[in-house]
C-alpha cells in the first residue's frame, strides 16, 4: 500500500470523526425533542428515547400559549421575500457593472465595496430615523429592505458575471438582443450556481436575523421567529424538551433549502477554484 493512499485514508478518518463530533449536538437536539422533561438530562445520555413524546411536545410548541406558527409565517414570508429582493438587485447591479461600459463605473463600483468598512451597527441610528421618518418602521416592509440591501452579493455576483466571454454579449447584440434580453436568457444561465450560493447565504443571513427585527418590530403580530423563540424561552425556558422541539423546527427551513441548493453550491465553487 502506497504512503499515499495511506494518507488519503488516515484524513477520511479524521475528518469522519471530526463530522460525526460536529452532528453530536444536533443529534442531542433531536433526541431531546422526542423525550419526556425528565428523560432529557438523563445521565449517560439516551440517544434513542426510551419514551417518545414527541407528539406532546410539538403540539406545546406549534399550539400552546404563544402564536409561534405566527413567527413561523413571519420568518417564511420576510426571508422569501428578502432573498429575492436580494438576488434580483445584487445580480442587476452586477451585471451593470462587468458588462456596461459608463462614466465612472469603477470608482462608484470601489465605493459601494467601502462600504464593507462601515460596521452595520455604526449605521443603526441613522436607519431607525430614516425609517420612522419614511413609515416603514415596525414594518415587515422596512425589514426587507434593510436585509435586501449589502454590497457582498453584488460582488459575488460580479466576478461570476465577468467571467462570462464578451463575444458571446457582443453576438447577442449583433442580433439585436437588448441588455435586458442578454441579462435574462444569456448571462443569467450561466451564473446560475452563483445564484444559487448567494440564495442560501442570504436565505441564512435573513432567517437568522435577530437584531434587525429586534430594532426595528414592536408589534407582536409582527414579530419573526427569532424574536419568537426568545418570548418562547422566556415562557419554557426551564423545560428543556419543549425548547429542543421549538429549536428543530426552526431549523428545518434552512436543512430543506441547502439540500435544494447543495449541488449548485459546489459547482460554484469548483468554478470558483478553476477561476482562481
Amino acid at each position: 500500500m502506497s504512503s499515499l493512499r495511506v494518507s488519503r485514508i488516515i484524513i477520511t478518518i479524521l475528518m469522519s470523526a471530526a463530522g460525526i463530533i460536529f452532528l453530536l449536538p444536533f443529534v442531542w437536539m433531536l433526541s431531546a425533542s422526542f423525550k419526556p422533561e425528565l428523560e432529557v438530562l438523563a445521565y449517560p445520555i439516551q440517544w434513542i428515547p426510551e419514551t417518545w413524546n414527541a407528539v406532546e411536545n410539538y403540539r406545546e410548541v406549534w399550539f400552546g400559549t404563544l402564536p409561534f406558527a405566527l413567527y413561523y409565517w413571519n420568518s417564511i414570508k420576510i426571508t422569501l421575500l428578502t432573498t429575492a429582493v436580494s438576488l434580483i438587485t445584487s445580480a442587476m447591479a452586477a451585471y451593470g457593472f462587468s458588462k456596461i461600459s459608463f462614466k465612472g463605473r469603477d470608482v462608484i463600483f470601489i465605493m459601494v465595496l467601502a462600504t464593507f468598512m462601515i460596521p452595520h451597527q455604526a449605521i443603526l441610528v441613522p436607519q431607525f430615523v430614516l425609517f420612522r421618518w419614511l413609515g416603514l418602521f415596525d414594518s415587515h416592509t422596512g425589514i426587507v429592505l434593510l436585509g435586501s440591501a449589502g454590497a457582498i452579493g453584488t460582488f459575488l455576483l460580479r466576478q461570476f458575471f465577468m467571467s462570462v466571454h464578451n463575444e458571446i454579449i457582443e453576438s447577442a447584440r449583433m442580433d439585436g438582443a437588448n441588455h435586458w434580453t442578454i441579462f435574462v436568457r444569456i448571462t443569467l444561465p450561466l451564473v446560475k450556481s452563483a445564484l444559487a450560493t448567494l440564495m442560501i447565504l442570504r436565505f441564512i443571513w435573513t432567517w437568522n436575523d435577530y437584531q434587525n427585527p429586534l430594532i426595528f418590530l414592536r408589534s407582536d403580530h409582527l414579530y419573526t421567529l427569532q424574536l419568537g423563540m426568545r418570548k418562547f424561552s422566556d415562557v419554557n425556558g426551564e423545560f428543556y424538551s419543549l425548547m429542543m422541539a421549538a429549536a428543530v423546527s426552526a431549523i428545518l427551513p434552512l436543512m430543506i433549502i441547502f439540500i435544494i441548493g447543495q449541488k449548485q453550491v459546489i459547482e460554484g465553487v469548483a468554478q470558483g477554484s478553476v477561476k482562481g
